[in-house]
C-alpha cells in the first residue's frame, strides 16, 4: 500500500469516528440491562447462556435495526448499493458492541467468585455503566459542554438506576 493511500484510509476513518453515531450504544446497553433484568429461570449452564441470550440479541437487534434502516431508505426511493447496505451495517453496530461488556462480565464472574445472582448484579451494573458511557461520548463528540454532558449522564444514570428498580421489583 502507498503512502497516499494508507493517508487516504486513515483519513476516512478520522473522518468514520467524527461522524459516529452513538445512539446504538446507548440502546445497546439499555437493551442489555433489559435482557438481564428479563432472564428468568436460566437452564443447567446459566451463565453461558446469559452470555448467548446477551449476544444474540444483540445481533437480532442489530440486524433488525439494519433491515428497518434499508427498508427506510428504500421507502425513500434512494437506491440501494453495496456501500449503503455496509454503512448501514456499521453505523447500527454499536448495539451489539454493547452487549459485548455485559457478557463479558457474567464471563469472567466465576473468576471473582460469584454466584450466578451476583454475575447477573455486576452484568447489569455494566450495562448500566455502559449506557451512561455511550452517552456521555455522544455528548463529548457532539461538542457539548461539560454541564450538559453531565446532564446526559445523569439522565441516562437514572434511566439505568430505573432499569435496577425493576430488577428489584420483579421476582422470576
Amino acid at each position: 500500500m502507498h503512502r497516499t493511500e494508507r493517508d487516504t484510509l486513515r483519513a476516512r476513518k478520522a473522518e468514520r469516528r467524527t461522524h459516529m453515531d452513538y445512539t446504538g450504544g446507548v440502546y445497546g446497553s439499555m437493551l442489555a440491562a433489559s435482557v438481564i433484568i428479563g432472564a428468568g429461570d436460566l437452564g443447567s449452564f446459566p451463565r453461558a447462556e446469559l452470555v448467548l441470550l446477551l449476544l444474540l440479541t444483540g445481533v437480532v437487534f442489530w440486524i433488525a435495526h439494519v433491515h428497518a434502516q434499508l427498508f427506510g431508505a428504500r421507502m425513500a426511493q434512494r437506491t440501494l448499493d453495496r456501500g449503503t447496505v455496509l454503512h448501514v451495517c456499521r453505523d447500527e453496530w454499536p448495539i451489539v458492541k454493547a452487549a459485548v461488556p455485559p457478557a463479558a462480565a457474567v464471563a469472567v464472574s466465576p473468576l471473582l467468585g460469584l454466584d450466578v445472582a451476583g454475575a447477573l448484579w455486576l452484568a447489569l451494573s455494566v450495562a448500566v455503566a455502559g449506557q451512561v458511557g455511550w452517552s456521555v461520548a455522544a455528548a463529548r463528540r457532539a461538542g457539548a459542554s461539560r454541564r450538559l454532558m453531565a446532564a446526559f449522564a445523569s439522565v441516562n444514570l437514572f434511566l439505568g438506576l430505573l432499569i435496577i428498580l425493576f430488577k428489584i421489583v420483579l421476582t422470576h
